[in-house]
Protein backbone atom coordinates (compact mmCIF):
# COMPACT_ATOMS: atom_id res chain seq x y z
CA UNK A 1 0.00 0.00 0.00
CA UNK A 2 1.11 3.70 -1.21
CA UNK A 3 -1.29 5.67 0.88
CA UNK A 4 -0.12 9.46 0.71
CA UNK A 5 1.03 10.46 3.86
CA UNK A 6 -0.89 13.78 3.55
CA UNK A 7 -4.07 11.43 3.30
CA UNK A 8 -4.04 10.14 6.89
CA UNK A 9 -2.72 13.14 8.86
CA UNK A 10 -5.82 13.04 10.90
CA UNK A 11 -7.27 10.00 13.36
CA UNK A 12 -10.99 10.35 11.94
CA UNK A 13 -9.73 10.54 8.43
CA UNK A 14 -7.13 7.80 9.02
CA UNK A 15 -10.00 5.68 10.69
CA UNK A 16 -11.71 5.84 7.02
CA UNK A 17 -9.44 5.12 5.21
CA UNK A 18 -9.34 1.88 7.22
CA UNK A 19 -12.42 0.57 6.80
CA UNK A 20 -11.83 1.49 2.62
CA UNK A 21 -8.94 -0.41 2.38
CA UNK A 22 -10.57 -3.79 4.95
CA UNK A 23 -13.66 -3.50 2.18
CA UNK A 24 -11.06 -3.51 -0.77
CA UNK A 25 -9.51 -6.96 0.23
CA UNK A 26 -10.68 -9.67 2.73
CA UNK A 27 -8.14 -10.22 5.73
CA UNK A 28 -6.59 -13.41 5.86
CA UNK A 29 -8.53 -13.83 9.39
CA UNK A 30 -11.80 -13.57 7.07
CA UNK A 31 -10.30 -15.76 4.41
CA UNK A 32 -9.36 -18.34 6.95
CA UNK A 33 -13.08 -18.67 8.32
CA UNK A 34 -14.42 -18.92 4.85
CA UNK A 35 -12.78 -21.78 4.13
CA UNK A 36 -9.49 -22.14 5.42
CA UNK A 37 -7.75 -21.45 2.10
CA UNK A 38 -3.86 -21.33 1.98
CA UNK A 39 -1.55 -19.11 3.09
CA UNK A 40 -0.18 -17.83 -0.55
CA UNK A 41 -2.33 -14.85 -1.66
CA UNK A 42 -3.82 -13.50 1.40
CA UNK A 43 -3.54 -10.09 2.78
CA UNK A 44 -2.70 -9.36 6.68
CA UNK A 45 -3.58 -5.72 7.96
CA UNK A 46 -1.40 -4.34 9.81
CA UNK A 47 -2.77 -1.33 12.27
CA UNK A 48 -0.39 1.14 12.62
CA UNK A 49 -1.20 3.22 15.74
CA UNK A 50 0.85 6.64 16.02
CA UNK A 51 1.11 9.95 16.01
CA UNK A 52 0.66 12.28 12.66
CA UNK A 53 0.02 15.49 14.23
CA UNK A 54 0.79 17.41 16.76
CA UNK A 55 4.92 17.93 18.00
CA UNK A 56 5.70 14.66 17.31
CA UNK A 57 4.09 14.27 13.60
CA UNK A 58 7.35 14.28 11.62
CA UNK A 59 8.89 10.85 13.48
CA UNK A 60 5.24 9.64 12.77
CA UNK A 61 5.48 10.61 9.41
CA UNK A 62 8.60 8.91 8.84
CA UNK A 63 7.64 5.71 10.55
CA UNK A 64 4.47 5.54 8.26
CA UNK A 65 6.58 5.86 4.99
CA UNK A 66 8.94 3.62 6.59
CA UNK A 67 6.63 0.51 7.04
CA UNK A 68 5.36 1.49 3.12
CA UNK A 69 8.68 1.06 2.18
CA UNK A 70 9.49 -1.66 4.07
CA UNK A 71 6.40 -3.64 3.14
CA UNK A 72 6.95 -3.21 -0.56
CA UNK A 73 10.05 -5.10 -0.19
CA UNK A 74 9.72 -8.04 2.36
CA UNK A 75 6.21 -8.46 0.26
CA UNK A 76 8.50 -9.52 -2.46
CA UNK A 77 10.35 -12.71 -1.17
CA UNK A 78 7.72 -13.78 2.26
CA UNK A 79 8.30 -16.90 2.58
CA UNK A 80 4.43 -17.43 4.35
CA UNK A 81 2.83 -15.99 0.90
CA UNK A 82 1.29 -13.84 2.33
CA UNK A 83 1.00 -10.00 1.31
CA UNK A 84 1.14 -7.46 4.67
CA UNK A 85 -0.57 -4.61 4.12
CA UNK A 86 -0.33 -0.97 6.71
CA UNK A 87 -2.95 0.99 7.54
CA UNK A 88 -1.87 4.41 9.59
CA UNK A 89 -4.23 5.49 11.96
CA UNK A 90 -3.32 9.21 13.90
CA UNK A 91 -3.70 8.42 17.76
CA UNK A 92 -1.84 12.25 18.72
CA UNK A 93 0.36 10.53 21.06
CA UNK A 94 -2.75 10.52 23.21
CA UNK A 95 -3.42 6.93 25.20
CA UNK A 96 -7.21 7.47 25.19
CA UNK A 97 -7.29 8.33 21.15
CA UNK A 98 -5.21 5.18 20.85
CA UNK A 99 -7.86 2.70 22.49
CA UNK A 100 -10.28 4.56 19.93
CA UNK A 101 -8.21 3.43 17.47
CA UNK A 102 -7.51 0.13 18.59
CA UNK A 103 -11.43 -0.58 18.40
CA UNK A 104 -11.37 0.97 14.67
CA UNK A 105 -8.76 -1.57 13.45
CA UNK A 106 -10.52 -4.78 15.61
CA UNK A 107 -14.23 -3.38 14.08
CA UNK A 108 -11.95 -3.84 10.40
CA UNK A 109 -11.17 -7.64 11.66
CA UNK A 110 -7.39 -5.67 12.02
CA UNK A 111 -5.68 -8.57 14.25
CA UNK A 112 -2.07 -7.08 14.18
CA UNK A 113 -1.44 -3.84 15.93
CA UNK A 114 1.30 -1.66 15.69
CA UNK A 115 2.66 0.82 17.58
CA UNK A 116 5.54 2.27 19.61
CA UNK A 117 6.33 6.21 20.00
CA UNK A 118 4.84 6.26 24.14
CA UNK A 119 5.37 4.14 26.81
CA UNK A 120 2.23 5.25 28.26
CA UNK A 121 0.24 4.56 25.01
CA UNK A 122 1.87 0.98 24.76
CA UNK A 123 0.89 0.45 28.66
CA UNK A 124 -2.65 0.89 27.77
CA UNK A 125 -2.80 -0.66 24.72
CA UNK A 126 -1.50 -3.80 26.32
CA UNK A 127 -4.36 -3.51 29.06
CA UNK A 128 -7.20 -3.13 26.24
CA UNK A 129 -5.57 -5.84 24.22
CA UNK A 130 -5.61 -8.31 27.35
CA UNK A 131 -9.11 -7.58 28.20
CA UNK A 132 -10.42 -7.53 24.64
CA UNK A 133 -8.74 -10.97 23.81
CA UNK A 134 -10.42 -12.66 26.82
CA UNK A 135 -13.51 -11.29 25.83
CA UNK A 136 -13.18 -12.33 21.90
CA UNK A 137 -11.84 -15.60 21.82
CA UNK A 138 -11.20 -16.70 18.14
CA UNK A 139 -10.63 -13.05 17.05
CA UNK A 140 -7.43 -12.61 19.76
CA UNK A 141 -4.86 -9.80 18.18
CA UNK A 142 -1.17 -9.19 18.71
CA UNK A 143 0.67 -6.22 19.57
CA UNK A 144 4.06 -5.83 17.74
CA UNK A 145 5.78 -2.82 19.79
CA UNK A 146 8.55 -1.26 17.51
CA UNK A 147 9.66 1.35 19.99
CA UNK A 148 7.89 1.75 23.28
CA UNK A 149 11.27 0.97 25.79
CA UNK A 150 9.39 0.68 29.44
CA UNK A 151 10.74 -2.00 30.86
CA UNK A 152 7.83 -3.01 32.76
CA UNK A 153 6.22 -3.96 29.55
CA UNK A 154 8.09 -6.89 29.63
CA UNK A 155 8.18 -7.32 33.13
CA UNK A 156 5.36 -6.52 35.64
CA UNK A 157 3.00 -5.34 33.08
CA UNK A 158 4.39 -8.63 30.33
CA UNK A 159 1.58 -10.09 28.01
CA UNK A 160 1.32 -13.22 26.04
CA UNK A 161 0.00 -11.01 23.46
CA UNK A 162 2.80 -8.46 23.08
CA UNK A 163 6.63 -8.69 21.46
CA UNK A 164 9.10 -6.11 21.94
CA UNK A 165 11.37 -5.52 19.00
CA UNK A 166 13.16 -2.54 20.27
CA UNK A 167 15.53 -2.48 23.04
CA UNK A 168 13.98 -1.78 26.38
CA UNK A 169 15.88 1.09 28.86
CA UNK A 170 17.53 -1.56 31.13
CA UNK A 171 19.01 -2.96 27.59
CA UNK A 172 20.27 0.45 26.53
CA UNK A 173 21.46 1.77 29.87
CA UNK A 174 23.49 -1.35 30.37
CA UNK A 175 25.09 -1.08 27.04
CA UNK A 176 25.68 3.24 27.63
CA UNK A 177 26.54 2.93 30.59
CA UNK A 178 29.68 -0.04 29.87
CA UNK A 179 30.56 2.61 27.58
CA UNK A 180 30.73 5.77 29.64
CA UNK A 181 32.14 4.02 32.43
CA UNK A 182 35.44 4.24 30.38
CA UNK A 183 35.50 7.50 29.84
CA UNK A 184 37.84 8.74 32.22
CA UNK A 185 36.72 13.32 31.07
CA UNK A 186 33.24 12.33 32.75
CA UNK A 187 32.90 13.48 36.74
CA UNK A 188 29.35 15.13 36.69
CA UNK A 189 26.15 13.98 35.09
CA UNK A 190 22.58 15.86 34.99
CA UNK A 191 19.63 13.28 33.79
CA UNK A 192 17.40 15.00 31.91
CA UNK A 193 13.88 13.37 30.68
CA UNK A 194 10.37 13.34 29.51
CA UNK A 195 7.95 13.27 32.49
CA UNK A 196 6.42 9.83 32.06
CA UNK A 197 7.62 6.19 32.36
CA UNK A 198 9.99 5.90 30.11
CA UNK A 199 11.68 9.48 31.04
CA UNK A 200 11.33 7.99 34.88
CA UNK A 201 12.76 4.78 33.58
CA UNK A 202 15.93 6.57 32.41
CA UNK A 203 16.74 8.11 35.26
CA UNK A 204 16.01 5.58 37.56
CA UNK A 205 18.42 3.24 35.86
CA UNK A 206 20.90 6.03 34.92
CA UNK A 207 21.19 6.55 38.81
CA UNK A 208 21.70 3.11 39.65
CA UNK A 209 23.88 1.61 36.75
CA UNK A 210 26.40 4.59 36.91
CA UNK A 211 26.69 3.88 40.64
CA UNK A 212 27.14 0.42 40.35
CA UNK A 213 29.76 1.24 37.37
CA UNK A 214 31.32 4.62 38.24
CA UNK A 215 30.72 5.02 41.57
CA UNK A 216 33.02 8.42 41.59
CA UNK A 217 30.52 10.07 38.71
CA UNK A 218 28.48 12.99 40.77
CA UNK A 219 24.73 13.20 39.87
CA UNK A 220 24.58 16.93 39.74
CA UNK A 221 20.59 17.38 38.43
CA UNK A 222 17.30 15.80 37.64
CA UNK A 223 14.99 17.01 35.94
CA UNK A 224 11.41 15.38 34.11
CA UNK A 225 9.58 18.11 31.90
CA UNK A 226 6.35 17.55 30.33
CA UNK A 227 5.92 15.18 26.66
CA UNK A 228 6.00 17.09 23.86
CA UNK A 229 4.86 20.37 25.22
CA UNK A 230 7.87 22.37 25.30
CA UNK A 231 9.30 24.75 23.05
CA UNK A 232 11.60 26.73 24.52
CA UNK A 233 14.36 24.52 26.02
CA UNK A 234 16.89 27.10 27.09
CA UNK A 235 15.65 27.95 30.66
CA UNK A 236 16.84 23.60 31.15
CA UNK A 237 20.16 24.15 29.25
CA UNK A 238 20.74 27.43 32.06
CA UNK A 239 20.13 25.16 34.80
CA UNK A 240 22.31 22.13 33.46
CA UNK A 241 25.15 24.80 32.81
CA UNK A 242 24.64 26.23 36.19
CA UNK A 243 25.20 22.70 37.71
CA UNK A 244 28.52 22.45 36.42
CA UNK A 245 27.26 18.94 34.36
CA UNK A 246 30.61 17.91 31.88
CA UNK A 247 27.59 15.51 30.68
CA UNK A 248 23.80 14.82 29.94
CA UNK A 249 21.59 11.41 29.84
CA UNK A 250 18.38 11.99 28.17
CA UNK A 251 15.90 9.47 26.99
CA UNK A 252 14.18 12.50 24.72
CA UNK A 253 12.61 11.64 21.57
CA UNK A 254 11.27 14.04 18.71
CA UNK A 255 10.88 17.33 19.22
CA UNK A 256 11.69 17.31 22.88
CA UNK A 257 15.52 16.36 21.59
CA UNK A 258 15.22 18.17 18.71
CA UNK A 259 14.56 21.30 20.18
CA UNK A 260 16.80 20.29 23.69
CA UNK A 261 20.07 19.85 21.00
CA UNK A 262 19.01 23.46 19.48
CA UNK A 263 18.56 25.28 23.14
CA UNK A 264 22.19 23.57 23.75
CA UNK A 265 23.87 24.62 20.62
CA UNK A 266 22.00 28.24 21.19
CA UNK A 267 22.92 28.51 25.20
CA UNK A 268 27.12 27.11 24.35
CA UNK A 269 26.65 24.19 26.17
CA UNK A 270 29.80 22.40 25.37
CA UNK A 271 29.20 18.87 27.36
CA UNK A 272 28.61 15.86 26.18
CA UNK A 273 24.98 14.56 25.46
CA UNK A 274 24.16 10.55 26.12
CA UNK A 275 20.99 9.89 24.12
CA UNK A 276 18.40 7.36 22.98
CA UNK A 277 17.68 8.78 19.69
CA UNK A 278 19.65 11.50 18.47
CA UNK A 279 18.88 9.83 14.97
CA UNK A 280 15.56 10.37 15.05
CA UNK A 281 13.39 12.92 12.94
CA UNK A 282 14.57 16.43 13.37
CA UNK A 283 17.33 16.13 15.60
CA UNK A 284 20.53 15.98 12.99
CA UNK A 285 19.13 19.11 11.68
CA UNK A 286 18.78 21.04 14.99
CA UNK A 287 22.68 19.56 15.88
CA UNK A 288 24.04 20.52 12.12
CA UNK A 289 27.72 20.40 12.47
CA UNK A 290 27.47 21.30 16.11
CA UNK A 291 28.09 18.70 18.92
CA UNK A 292 31.06 16.59 17.11
CA UNK A 293 32.51 14.34 18.72
CA UNK A 294 30.04 15.05 21.89
CA UNK A 295 26.53 13.45 20.93
CA UNK A 296 26.21 9.93 21.81
CA UNK A 297 23.83 7.74 21.05
CA UNK A 298 22.70 3.96 21.72
CA UNK A 299 20.60 1.90 19.77
CA UNK A 300 19.93 -1.48 17.94
CA UNK A 301 20.73 -0.37 14.61
CA UNK A 302 23.12 2.47 13.16
CA UNK A 303 23.92 4.40 10.03
CA UNK A 304 26.83 3.03 8.14
CA UNK A 305 26.15 -0.81 8.83
CA UNK A 306 26.62 -2.02 5.78
CA UNK A 307 25.02 -4.77 3.65
CA UNK A 308 21.29 -4.37 3.39
CA UNK A 309 20.52 -1.42 5.46
CA UNK A 310 22.79 0.81 4.09
CA UNK A 311 21.35 -0.21 0.77
CA UNK A 312 18.02 0.36 1.76
CA UNK A 313 19.14 3.38 3.54
CA UNK A 314 20.36 5.48 0.40
CA UNK A 315 16.94 3.95 -1.42
CA UNK A 316 14.56 5.43 0.85
CA UNK A 317 16.35 8.47 1.11
CA UNK A 318 16.03 8.88 -2.66
CA UNK A 319 12.55 8.06 -2.57
CA UNK A 320 11.16 9.82 0.07
CA UNK A 321 14.06 12.68 0.92
CA UNK A 322 14.12 11.59 4.38
CA UNK A 323 16.38 8.45 6.71
CA UNK A 324 15.44 5.41 7.32
CA UNK A 325 16.16 4.71 10.95
CA UNK A 326 13.15 2.35 12.69
CA UNK A 327 14.66 -0.89 11.36
CA UNK A 328 12.49 -2.84 14.01
CA UNK A 329 10.26 -2.54 11.43
CA UNK A 330 12.00 -5.31 8.98
CA UNK A 331 12.69 -7.15 12.19
CA UNK A 332 8.84 -7.16 12.99
CA UNK A 333 8.54 -8.57 9.10
CA UNK A 334 11.08 -11.13 9.14
CA UNK A 335 9.64 -12.89 11.77
CA UNK A 336 5.58 -12.33 11.27
CA UNK A 337 6.99 -14.29 7.95
CA UNK A 338 8.72 -16.60 9.52
CA UNK A 339 6.46 -17.46 12.59
CA UNK A 340 3.54 -17.58 9.71
CA UNK A 341 5.15 -20.20 7.35
CA UNK A 342 5.94 -22.11 10.65
CA UNK A 343 2.46 -21.62 11.90
CA UNK A 344 1.06 -22.79 7.63
CA UNK A 345 -1.36 -20.08 9.52
CA UNK A 346 -1.64 -16.34 9.78
CA UNK A 347 -4.08 -16.63 12.80
CA UNK A 348 -2.37 -14.49 15.48
CA UNK A 349 -2.97 -17.08 17.79
CA UNK A 350 -0.83 -19.71 15.99
CA UNK A 351 1.45 -16.41 15.30
CA UNK A 352 1.87 -15.63 18.96
CA UNK A 353 3.10 -19.18 19.49
CA UNK A 354 5.51 -19.25 16.76
CA UNK A 355 6.75 -16.05 17.36
CA UNK A 356 7.89 -17.44 21.03
CA UNK A 357 11.74 -18.33 21.00
CA UNK A 358 12.16 -17.82 17.59
CA UNK A 359 15.57 -16.95 16.45
CA UNK A 360 16.89 -15.81 13.22
CA UNK A 361 19.32 -13.85 11.15
CA UNK A 362 17.96 -10.43 10.36
CA UNK A 363 19.15 -8.28 7.80
CA UNK A 364 19.53 -5.70 10.45
CA UNK A 365 22.45 -6.50 12.77
CA UNK A 366 22.95 -10.33 13.00
CA UNK A 367 21.31 -12.94 14.95
CA UNK A 368 18.83 -12.30 17.20
CA UNK A 369 15.86 -14.05 19.32
CA UNK A 370 12.46 -13.14 20.02
CA UNK A 371 13.05 -14.00 23.99
CA UNK A 372 10.39 -16.71 25.17
CA UNK A 373 10.05 -16.06 29.05
CA UNK A 374 8.80 -12.06 28.16
CA UNK A 375 9.03 -11.53 24.68
CA UNK A 376 11.41 -8.71 24.64
CA UNK A 377 14.37 -9.21 21.44
CA UNK A 378 17.43 -9.96 22.45
CA UNK A 379 20.05 -8.19 20.08
CA UNK A 380 22.99 -6.58 19.95
CA UNK A 381 23.15 -2.49 20.68
CA UNK A 382 25.92 0.20 19.12
CA UNK A 383 27.36 3.26 20.34
CA UNK A 384 27.77 5.76 17.86
CA UNK A 385 28.93 9.48 17.88
CA UNK A 386 27.70 12.33 16.09
CA UNK A 387 30.60 13.48 13.38
CA UNK A 388 31.38 14.24 9.58
CA UNK A 389 30.85 12.47 7.60
CA UNK A 390 34.28 10.20 5.84
CA UNK A 391 35.90 7.08 5.67
CA UNK A 392 33.62 4.05 5.75
CA UNK A 393 30.92 6.43 7.53
CA UNK A 394 29.36 7.85 4.20
CA UNK A 395 25.67 8.17 5.25
CA UNK A 396 24.64 11.98 5.96
CA UNK A 397 21.68 12.15 8.30
CA UNK A 398 19.30 15.05 7.10
CA UNK A 399 21.89 15.59 4.71
CA UNK A 400 23.60 17.39 7.19
CA UNK A 401 27.24 15.97 6.00
CA UNK A 402 27.19 15.10 9.35
CA UNK A 403 26.47 11.04 10.27
CA UNK A 404 26.18 9.00 13.55
CA UNK A 405 29.70 6.58 13.57
CA UNK A 406 29.71 3.28 15.34
CA UNK A 407 32.32 3.26 18.64
CA UNK A 408 31.24 0.24 20.57
CA UNK A 409 29.29 -2.99 19.88
CA UNK A 410 27.70 -4.88 22.11
CA UNK A 411 26.40 -8.32 21.53
CA UNK A 412 23.29 -10.01 22.85
CA UNK A 413 24.64 -11.54 25.99
CA UNK A 414 25.98 -7.84 27.29
CA UNK A 415 23.23 -5.94 26.40
CA UNK A 416 20.77 -8.37 27.55
CA UNK A 417 18.92 -7.98 31.10
CA UNK A 418 17.10 -10.37 33.40
CA UNK A 419 13.23 -10.19 33.66
CA UNK A 420 10.31 -11.10 36.53
CA UNK A 421 7.80 -11.47 33.91
CA UNK A 422 5.39 -14.29 35.31
CA UNK A 423 4.13 -15.21 31.29
CA UNK A 424 0.35 -16.26 31.90
CA UNK A 425 0.05 -18.07 28.75
CA UNK A 426 -3.41 -19.31 26.89
CA UNK A 427 -4.23 -22.98 27.84
CA UNK A 428 -3.64 -23.96 23.88
CA UNK A 429 -0.12 -22.53 24.08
Amino acid sequence: MNTPISSIRKGALAACIGVALAASAPTASAQTKAGAKPLQGQVVKLAWIDPLSGLMAPVGNNQLKSWQFAIEKYNQTNPAGVKFEIVGIDNKLSPTESLNALKSATDQGIRYIIQGNGSSVALALVDAINKYNERNPGKEVIYLNEAAVDPDLTNSKCSYWHFRYDADTTMKMEAMTTFMKDQKDIHKVYLFNQNYSHGQQVAKFGKEYLKRKRPDIEIVGEELHPLAQVRDFAPYIAKIKASGADSVITGNWGSDLALLVKAAVEGGYNGKFFTYYTGVTGTPTALGHNGEGKVYQVAYSAANMGGTYDQWGEEFKKKYNDDFYTGSIYRMLESLGQAMAQAKSSDPVKVAAALEGLKWKSVFGGDVEMRKSDHQLQQQLYITVWRPVGGKFTYSLENTGMTLATVAEYPNYVSSTPTSCQMKRPSSS
